[in-house]
């Protein structure tokens, strides 16, 4: 009984020191609104309460500045009278809901009951001095570190039998090599070790194209081979239970797989190795293939395919990785016959399949490299109308590229995977450098960020302003501006849970060979956040009179967006996008 004290104290100290949530927080307001109703005996009314409904709709986040003015969560209406006989809250549920607290939850100051429903308001000043407190450093980590291997596939990039080019790279495969990529940073973020499937010839002029967008794609050196591997793929699959033999010449295999594999045989009794997909899939209880997957010719292109999936296996710490296969719907059957044939020369890998729709452009058809020039050459265009002469020299080479890269990331990701994406490509057309448009528009207002702190930066070299205190020494009740509790209510807070969802997608069980993610999250975010700062942004004047009844306002305010200019780098970088600091 003596230790039960010391016992209260460590969660406390744990309670105060938890990253604050928004789904913790829903669910705590949903237990302390709905009660221990598990223990409700029959279906009948007892105290005046009712049956509760879904707890995952009880309570909803407020995000729209208007709502926020007077809300921050609400349990409409029609919860509360599914809950309470004419939706009557008792004073006791009331006071379970403001004395709200516990780790990771947001701190309650006020609710009421309106016309709308029950809404409760955060603790704003305890909110920020709790987020804002080191840096906001772990509210731009995921809530919680998975483990696994994890292979990004990208079949665009296999060799067929020739290894692509940027001019033979269509934009849909280009699509689906950037998604690659983007999964790839997010999920090593949240603790995979992921590797990237096939390796590519170092002298190839597809890797010098892929670096030029920011993708540092694993390379071979150029006289490399992966015979072994190959070899062992083409014994497995010839002693694989699922193959078929047919000794009648020149029938047709369902299901065709392309041409014909090494003979097996010599002269007339040459055989081509098939495999019954089928009834590997059938069999093996893989759900969601295409159930006209029937008899495959095993040809080397398919082999080559499976020996770098081998190869990309080889250094997992675990028994069993996880292949996601990101690969566009037109090729989505063929990809289906490779997985499937992976499974029959033996592999027990989990596997995915992450499907994009096409990219669709207007009146024109372009290859990924013209792609990339038109792009290129606009963004060009566009900074010398904006900025003049001074467009010129390495400095503004690097920053062109870098533009030129988010622009085609934004343009390609922005959309949801399974969607076709439309492209305006009319040459007379020109990539603006203002307006809510994608990828120049965040960059930019990222660039506004670091212009903020070095103009900062000179006023304390100047002596005008001091150096700015730990949170601990501030009065948070001055950020009283709607924006600034939207930007972190709507961002700060939110954003590592959004970094989980990629991760909890994979987890999925019971879905099919097919996995929907969404990819498109992280550029709507940064969109958003982009359009809410610039709003914020040109509203108030943040860097005041060195005065020093204003440094208060003004140091809460530096807490506030230095965090914001650490959470653009973090979105940035699961983009592989490294940050604008000057314009």
């Amino acid at each position: 009984m003596r230790r039960q004290p010391a016992r209260v104290v460590v969660m406390e100290n744990m309670e105060e020191s938890s990253p604050l949530r928004i789904t913790p927080t829903v669910r705590a307001l949903s237990s302390a609104l709905r009660g221990k109703r598990e223990q409700v005996p029959d279906c009948g009314q007892l105290d005046g309460e009712r049956i509760s409904p879904d707890p995952e709709k009880l309570w909803f986040k407020e995000s729209s500045a208007k709502n926020l003015r007077n809300r921050d969560f609400l349990s409409p209406t029609t919860m509360l009278n599914t809950l309470y006989a004419g939706g009557q809250v008792p004073p006791s549920v009331m006071s379970r809901v403001l004395s709200l607290r516990g780790s990771g939850i947001l701190p309650v100051a006020a609710g009421e009951v309106m016309g709308e429903g029950l809404r409760v308001r955060v603790d704003r000043p305890a909110a920020f001095k709790a987020v804002l407190a080191d840096g906001a450093t772990e509210y731009r980590k995921p809530s919680g570190r998975r483990q696994g291997c994890l292979v990004l596939n990208c079949p665009a990039l296999h060799p067929k039998p020739n290894t692509p080019t940027p001019d033979t790279l269509t934009l849909g495969q280009l699509r689906t090599i950037l998604l690659a990529d983007h999964m790839g940073a997010l999920l090593r973020r949240q603790g995979f070790a992921v590797s990237y499937c096939p390796t590519l010839p170092e002298d190839s002029d597809l890797i010098a194209f892929l670096q030029s967008l920011g993708i540092d794609w694993p390379t071979t050196p150029a006289n490399w081979t992966n015979e072994e591997r190959e070899e062992k793929i083409q014994e497995a699959l010839e002693s694989s239970p699922y193959r078929e033999r047919d000794t009648q010449r020149g029938r047709r295999p369902s299901g065709g797989g392309g041409r014909k594999a090494e003979a097996e045989g010599e002269g007339e009794n040459e055989e081509a190795l098939r495999v019954n997909l089928k009834r590997v899939f059938q069999e093996e209880g893989l759900l969601g293939y295409d159930p006209s997957l029937g008899t495959c010719v095993v040809n080397r292109d398919s082999v080559s395919h499976l020996a770098q999936l081998e190869l990309a296996t080889a250094n997992c710490t675990v028994a069993t990785a996880t292949a996601l296969h990101v690969t566009s719907c037109q090729d989505e059957f063929r990809q289906q016959q490779i997985a499937v044939l992976w499974r029959a020369s033996g592999a027990t890998h989990t596997q995915r399949h992450l499907v994009c729709g096409p990219v669709k452009t207007p009146g024109s058809h372009l290859t990924a490299a013209q792609y990339l020039q038109l792009r290129r050459g606009q963004m060009k265009e566009a900074s010398e109308m904006k900025y003049g002469d001074q467009v010129e020299g390495q400095t503004w080479d690097d920053i062109i590229r870098v533009m030129t890269s988010a622009t085609v990331r934004f343009e390609l990701l922005s959309t949801v995977h399974t969607s076709p994406v439309t492209l305006d490509v009319q040459r007379e057309g020109g990539v603006s450098t203002k307006g809510p448009r994608g990828g120049v528009f965040v960059m930019y207002n990222c660039a506004r960020l670091h212009t903020l702190f070095d103009s900062y930066e000179r006023g304390v070299e100047k002596g005008l302003y001091p150096e700015i205190p730990e949170c601990s020494q501030l009065d948070f009740t001055a950020l009283k501006e709607e924006g600034e509790w939207l930007l972190l209510f709507n961002y700060l807070i939110p954003f590592s849970e959004q970094l989980d969802q990629s991760g909890q997608a994979l987890d999925c069980e019971g879905g099919g060979a097919r996995v929907n993610i969404k990819t498109e999250q992280i550029c709507k975010f940064l969109v958003s956040l982009s359009k809410d700062f610039s709003s914020y942004y040109n509203r108030v004047h943040v860097l005041g009179e060195p005065l020093p009844h204003l440094f208060n306002q003004m140091f809460c305010r530096l807490h506030l967006l230095g965090a914001l200019r650490e959470l653009y780098h973090c979105a940035l970088d699961t983009l592989n996008l490294p940050p604008i600091r000057q314009l």
